[in-house]
């Protein structure tokens, strides 16, 4: 049985996993594997995963480090917390990449800064649209700067793409905080949400304790970053593969038109 974390009702891992980590009962969105989300999305036999083996290290000799990546890996069936594919949406082609929030709680470390700009420089040079689903507590504290530069990376990554003509979709979910945020995770041409994600760089008790007062009523999830322009449509998880194949079919070739 699997117990929603928002209202405490349980229901069986069939029904769990056929309502894609949504509860039946009060429809609050969990955590999603990324295989499972990308199997949810793509036409069946289209998903072929990219730089499965790419791992990143251990550049500052963290003690203990190697040991929590191997059971990360061992318990999620990963590599690194990002998985990055081609795929069909519909019948339309499409470069991915998912943050899974279940191995490390997304953060990103050189080994994941390095699958989304290799995802991001193939969508570039096959002329593909890039959709991006983000799920992320920031950058991986084991790897110190070397993870912080990841968000210049990916950043000028985009920026490359975006130059070039490449239609971007930036699904945020929760929760999308800190260095994520902060880089390619903004990015798109075009922003989407889960409903009542977190999104920001620091979290609400962190700016509250900093700025001495209480935030506004749901500040900072994805009705609130709607309303204030960051987000442009909150799109439950039941309908994103219609409504990414809807704009796919939109921006024919995934190239944005002068």
């Amino acid at each position: 049985m699997v117990t929603c974390l928002a209202c405490g009702r349980e229901t069986t891992q069939a029904v769990w996993r056929a309502s894609l980590c949504v509860c039946p009962a009060c429809g609050a969105h969990q955590m999603i594997p990324a295989r499972d989300r990308l199997t949810a999305l793509c036409d069946a036999g289209t998903l072929q995963e990219m730089d499965a083996q790419l791992v990143g290290g251990n550049p500052l000799s963290f003690p203990g480090y190697e040991k929590k990546l191997a059971a990360q890996r061992e318990k999620n069936g990963m590599q690194e917390a990002v998985m990055t594919a081609t795929g069909r949406i519909d019948g339309h082609p499409a470069v991915l990449a998912v943050l899974d929030a279940l191995f490390f709680m997304g953060s990103m470390g050189t080994g994941v800064g390095e699958k989304i700009t290799r995802a991001i420089e193939y969508a570039r040079d096959a002329h593909l649209p890039l959709i991006m689903f983000s799920a992320s507590g920031g950058a991986r504290m084991q790897e110190g700067f070397f993870s912080l530069m990841q968000m210049a990376k990916t950043s000028a990554a985009i920026a490359d793409f975006s130059d070039k003509g490449g239609l971007y979709i930036s699904v945020l979910t929760n929760p999308t905080t800190g260095g994520v945020t902060a880089s390619f995770a903004s990015l798109g041409d075009i922003m989407l949400a889960e409903p009542d994600a977190l999104i920001g760089f620091a979290g609400p008790r962190v700016i509250e304790q900093t700025i001495g007062q209480r935030l506004p009523e749901g500040f900072q999830r994805s009705e609130f970053q709607q309303e204030h322009g960051f987000i442009d449509q909150i799109v439950p998880r039941a309908q994103m593969r219609a409504v990414l194949s809807q704009l796919l079919r939109l921006h024919e070739g995934g190239v944005k038109r002068a």
